[in-house]
């Protein structure tokens, strides 16, 4: 089981906690540093502001050396899948292969309106999607011109250079909650599925739904990796764990009546509680046959709360084993550019 660390980054996050947090994962471990990709925040949108998402990876491969790095995820109507593409191959040239891609339809629909991105319904962002995925994942994969005409996009003789570093490209993370035309992309063109808001005891149905797209192709349904987002919440004990409720709940704009009744009302995918109690979440979402857990962390600057995890967490889960999928772009290092 991989541990990654997952950071709201349009909730205020400077470039000084970006590379503070940068240094607590290669200090502790974690498997990589993984941040959403939104322009606005989603709950002081006008105090918080957010740097570029690919800017900051950019920047942050150049200070590190080991811990992964992406989205999670970008969406679609920021960018065109050309652009992002090109963009994910220069991230990847920096970081000397250390990135991966999180691509999503996109869901906050206030960014777009202020900003002016284009917003359809549902139906024609998932329709997008489709399209956007096998245009980046043609383009970081093909060694040669590109062609491709969709209803949405339309490539001619494109060609990427230079070629990424990772063979045969860098992975590419989809994420949402498996519907079934999530899945059906998934099983055409992810590394990994990423699942937001499920519970262990939630993950068999959208594991399962993930397998029966990928067996409608032929593929083998372990080649895929299954990951979670979970919100956590950590401390050494009941007052600790008051306290930094206290200040989970301010980030978020809530106010609780009390400490017990912030944690009550937290969903059920949530870690909560002491190391040894998520350690058991994290158990149960191995057995659930999840390869890696992205702990979000609010507030971002809680640095107390990733050192707890990461010196207590990250070192246990490592010995855990899920249901057998690999770990995309571990294996995909090659130095022939």
């Amino acid at each position: 089981m991989q541990i990654s660390l997952m950071i709201e980054g349009q909730e205020g996050v400077t470039w000084e906690e970006w590379v503070r947090l940068a240094e607590l994962c290669e200090q502790f471990g974690y498997e990589g540093l993984i941040r959403s990709d939104h322009a606005t925040s989603l709950f002081a949108p006008s105090e918080r502001g957010s740097l570029d998402a690919w800017t900051t990876i950019a920047g942050l491969a150049t200070l590190t050396s080991r811990i992964r790095l992406g989205t999670m995820v970008s969406p679609v109507s920021f960018r065109h899948p050309a652009h992002l593409a090109r963009v994910v191959a220069a991230a990847d040239h920096i970081s000397d292969g250390r990135v991966q891609v999180g691509i999503g339809a996109g869901w906050y629909g206030d960014e777009h309106r202020t900003f002016g991105f284009d917003f359809p319904n549902e139906a024609r962002r998932m329709a997008k999607l489709d399209e956007y995925v096998e245009v980046v994942h043609l383009l970081l994969t093909e060694s040669g011109p590109v062609d491709f005409a969709g209803e949405h996009y339309r490539l001619d003789a494109a060609c990427l250079s230079p070629r990424p570093v990772q063979k045969p490209r860098p992975p590419i993370v989809l994420g949402g909650l498996a519907g079934p035309k999530a899945a059906a992309v998934a099983a055409r063109f992810a590394d990994e599925y990423n699942l937001h808001g499920t519970a262990p005891a939630d993950v068999a149905p959208k594991r399962a739904r993930l397998q029966a797209a990928c067996d409608a192709l032929g593929r083998d349904p372990s080649t895929l990796r299954l990951s979670i987002n979970g919100n956590v919440l950590v401390g050494t004990g009941p007052d600790d764990l008051a306290l930094r409720s206290r200040r989970h709940a301010a980030y978020q704009g809530l106010v609780a009546s009390s400490p017990a009744d912030y944690l009550a009302g937290l969903d059920s995918s949530c870690l909560v509680g002491t190391p040894d109690r998520l350690l058991e979440q994290v158990a149960a979402y191995a057995d659930a046959g999840v390869g890696r857990v992205l702990m979000q962390v609010f507030p971002h600057d809680d640095y107390e709360a990733i050192s707890i995890i990461g010196s207590e967490i990250v070192p246990a889960a490592r010995s855990m084993t899920s249901r057998g999928e690999p770990s995309p772009g571990e294996e995909g290092r090659s130095d022939d550019n």
